[in-house]
């Protein structure tokens, strides 16, 4: 993997940048949409490739261990072979996931013992496991595994987990590299930054993940309940600290608003569920607001979706048109919605790195987020 650094916006820390892999290159700053299970819910591919110019999407360690399981993966030649998807794909450690099943895990030095949520089965996952775990899916870029503290947070857990978190980082590495791909492409290993809300304990985190010298950086922990300052304070802290001749990636960050304050403070590379999820509930994010469809107020409006969209299902459908479908719980409903905001989170990223490109990236995120923040 090779990171080139285009521009920096002289008026803040935005940058815009080129990630090269062996599946393609990813224009930063970029929004990944999740792919939990192989797939991004209720979207073809067709669609993410040619729609919406999707340039890498994400899959989930644990649930593809879980199912359809490394076996399947491995003799359909990895997970690019087994879902057709040609583009790059990131693999999110599972460490995320384990955390979430606080009921069914337990963390210990060895890695987490869990319970499966299909069947109840009982696994373990160790640093090791997760770099062997991740070679066979074949993401070309893969992650540390490592413990996501909640919040709010007791400094001392916080601490006794980012120290554990290091000392997991530096097994995966030993692992990752004493082994090699399985499919004949390259593939990275992004350490992840924790320290919950302490100043302090990011920087060492930052501090530690940077020594470690891997091809990028990821920044974990945040978007778990904390307020926007602190999201904004950590990452701005931690962005001061990770090299920048190498991308950084911010987990599970979030909403528009999120994504432009952080691409300001830095960060290149987003992920989260929120679109499709919002979608699915019928919530949909615009160029002029963010509308909830499954309002009276929609049932006879015949304008486009978005009629600025750059996708041409979502300007082809009505607003009234997709109300009747989210109403009568029809499955194209979910698919369109998703449409509609995975096209909008990509057209925010495509477009603020063209703004960054041209020096006007701070103007323009401040006179567009009151437009698509508000409630239509």
């Amino acid at each position: 993997m090779k990171f080139d650094l285009l521009h920096t916006d002289s008026h803040s820390k935005a940058r815009a940048g080129l990630i090269s892999t062996d599946h393609g290159d990813i224009e930063t700053p970029i929004f990944m949409p999740v792919g939990t299970a192989g797939t991004v819910k209720a979207v073809h591919f067709k669609e993410l490739e040619e729609e919406i110019n999707a340039q890498i999407i994400l899959g989930n360690t644990y649930h593809l261990y879980l199912r359809p399981g490394l076996e399947i993966i491995k003799a359909a030649g990895g997970l690019h072979q087994f879902n057709t998807w040609s583009k790059p794909i990131l693999t999110d450690s599972g460490g995320y996931q384990v955390y979430s099943l606080s009921d069914r895990r337990k963390i210990i030095e060895e890695g987490a013992r869990f319970s499966s949520h299909i069947d109840g089965s009982k696994h373990l996952f160790t640093p090791e496991n997760v770099m062997d775990i991740q070679r066979v899916i074949g993401a070309d870029i893969i992650m540390a595994f490592d413990e996501c503290t909640p919040y709010p947070c007791e400094f001392k857990y916080a601490k006794n987990s980012m120290k554990m978190t290091h000392r997991w980082l530096k097994r995966c590495c030993e692992r990752f590299d004493a082994t090699d791909n399985l499919y004949g492409y390259s593939q990275s290993l992004f350490p992840i930054v924790q320290g919950s809300v302490y100043p302090e304990l990011r920087k060492e985190s930052a501090e530690f993940i940077a020594s470690m010298n891997r091809e990028g950086n990821a920044i974990g922990g945040l978007s778990v309940g904390e307020p926007h300052e602190d999201l904004y304070s950590m990452t701005e802290l931690v962005c001061g600290i990770l090299p920048a001749e190498k991308p950084r990636y911010l987990m599970g960050v979030g909403t528009p608003q999120n994504i432009l304050e952080c691409i300001a403070l830095g960060i290149d590379m987003f992920d989260c569920v929120m679109p499709t999820r919002n979608a699915r509930n019928g919530m949909l994010f615009t160029k002029n607001g963010i509308i909830n469809i499954k309002n009276k107020r929609w049932e006879n409006d015949f304008s486009a979706i978005d009629p600025d969209s750059d996708c041409v299902t979502v300007k082809r459908h009505s607003k009234a048109y997709l109300r009747h479908l989210m109403i009568s719980k029809e499955y194209l409903g979910a698919q369109i919605a998703s449409l509609n905001n995975l096209s909008f989170y990509l057209w925010l990223v495509q477009e603020a790195r063209k703004q960054i490109l041209a020096d006007t990236f701070l103007s323009w995120k401040n006179n567009i987020l009151p437009q698509i923040s508000q409630r239509l």
